[in-house]
């Protein structure tokens, strides 16, 4: 029987011009038989700690923390997985490779998926919907994987609140962004960072390597 994954992709700061060095793209993934499992388990954590609406980085507080803390306590001891790759926009060279900045969009979410994807499995794929341009955006990246992978079964922009693990993305790749632009002031996001460094066993900054797939990111290389 064929296995099926699901990954749930959402990015930061990811505009050519938004004034922000870093680009990061990143997915938490589940096989597909363990989607409603996880889903179950983390809106049971949210109505155990009054929580309503969508998880994300920017809301963490100080009444909110510990239920932040719980969810990535969650994330850590189940099979999910997380993957990050980060882009410094600085060394960015569209002219010098004749690409627009779509067009390495599509470059780069095909190097964030594709150590992932093998040919004996089945994938669907959902990225955040943010705008209007959010469905151009999955159907050009669908053609863009479809030229070495076959086995995409679904690409398509979902709004985040229909997924708790596109909301988890967001939480986890909000740290790793929040550690690279030097910010420290919120006493409650250091705590969230200060847990995730405590269970992956690294800084969060840090890149993982090639074997550590639990909460994985990788600095791309631009030459």
């Amino acid at each position: 029987m064929t296995k099926t994954f699901n990954f749930y992709c959402d990015e930061s700061t990811h505009l050519e011009n938004d004034g922000h060095r870093y680009m990061i793209l990143s997915y938490v993934s589940t096989p597909y038989n363990q989607l409603r499992k996880h889903n179950q388990e983390i809106r049971e954590i949210k109505r155990k700690h009054f929580i309503k609406g969508e998880m994300k980085w920017r809301s963490i507080s100080k009444s909110s923390v510990v239920f932040y803390t719980e969810v990535v306590e969650y994330f850590f001891m189940t099979d999910l997985q997380f993957r990050a790759i980060i882009i410094d926009k600085t060394k960015l060279n569209h002219n010098g490779f004749n690409q627009t900045h779509d067009e390495f969009y599509d470059k780069m979410y095909f190097q964030l998926l594709n150590k992932k994807i093998s040919h004996d499995a089945v994938y669907n794929i959902y990225i955040d919907e943010k705008d209007t341009h959010s469905y151009k955006k999955a159907r050009s990246l669908k053609e863009y994987l479809e030229r070495d992978y076959q086995n995409i079964r679904a690409l398509q922009a979902i709004k985040s609140y229909e997924s708790e693990l596109m909301q988890l993305a967001d939480v986890l790749m909000g740290a790793i962004n929040y550690k690279l632009r030097g910010l420290s002031k919120v006493l409650s996001k250091n705590k969230i960072i200060d847990k995730i460094e405590k269970e992956s066993g690294k800084p969060i900054i840090e890149p993982s390597t090639l074997y550590e797939t639990k909460f994985n990111k990788f600095f791309i290389d631009l030459k």
